[in-house]
């Protein structure tokens, strides 16, 4: 049996910890640190770069290409906001399969950046459906949702738009008529334990019809660091883990529930029951 999270009581915590101010913070995202191998934490991750001529001509004292430090590179990537109340408990679901029924990204920067990004865009709605219509969410900050972009130019890839020290939040509401698990990435992060995101990671457990938003990095039971837009050299991956890779892009897998269908009462089931007709003709008969 899995264990998956939601937001509600507040259980025995067991696997995450702390952060209630600045001091503790640091504390924890050098331990953080420690944890990954002394190759992600220098960021080596160049490749070297093609010379001119047959592929079997190649040097292999070619010398590879400068990768831009943190401090160098523009547009915004996520840190750690103020501590928020957010209160969740653990709760038993089994995943229908180890791969996900959907999944969705969203790509954000500052304005200059998504121009950069985009080029020809369209702006759409903040809130957009995904897996199979199963669930729909979008970025918000304040009291809206962040100014959203298509471009077809990279297969209808989804753009927001942010602002430097600027909060936002991931909106999530489960559209059919049985529980979801949702596991959530930012910046290539999993947004519960803080570390490298994958998909057998536990996520949140949403009801059906509920909305949950989540509001930033899982640091209690109880509490949360708000996402906060900051510079690639500030944001969370940098500082805990010396690797800016993935910064700029939000990341949502679905699960459904092992023998439970999420349409049982759909729509179309419910108004094909309210549309019955006590004194329709019999299929293949005359009156």
């Amino acid at each position: 049996m899995k264990f998956a999270m939601k937001a509600s009581a507040t259980p025995k915590w067991k696997d995450l910890f702390r952060i209630s101010a600045a001091a503790s913070a640091a504390l924890w995202l050098s331990s953080c640190a420690n944890n990954v191998s002394p190759g992600e934490a220098r960021g080596d991750y160049n490749r070297p770069m093609p010379i001119n001529g047959p592929a079997d001509s190649q040097s292999a004292d070619a010398t590879p290409p400068r990768q831009k430090s943190a401090e160098e590179r523009p547009g915004l990537a996520t840190g750690f906001g103020e501590s928020a109340d957010s209160d969740w408990h653990r709760q038993s679901f089994v995943r229908a399969s180890s791969k996900p029924a959907g999944a969705g990204l969203v790509y954000y920067n500052d304005k200059e950046g998504i121009e950069a990004m985009t080029g020809s865009k369209r702006k759409v709605g903040g809130v957009e459906t995904a897996a199979g219509d199963m669930i729909e969410w979008g970025i918000k900050s304040g009291f809206g949702y962040l100014p959203t972009y298509k471009t077809y130019s990279w297969g209808t890839r989804r753009f927001v738009v942010g602002e430097k020290d600027s909060d936002y939040s991931i909106v999530l509401k489960n559209r059919c008529k049985s529980r979801l698990e949702v596991v959530l990435s930012v910046d290539g992060l999993d947004v519960i334990d803080g570390k490298k995101a994958g998909l057998s990671k536990q996520g949140y457990v949403i009801g059906s019809g509920e909305t949950l938003e989540v509001k930033g990095w899982r640091t209690s039971p109880t509490t949360v660091a708000r996402f906060r837009f900051s510079t690639v050299a500030g944001s969370y991956t940098n500082l805990a883990y010396g690797d800016h890779r993935n910064v700029g892009v939000i990341g949502m897998a679905v699960f459904a529930e092992k023998g439970v269908d999420p349409w049982t009462w759909s729509s179309g089931e419910v108004n094909n029951r309210l549309e019955a007709d006590p004194f329709a003709k019999a299929p293949g008969r005359n009156q």
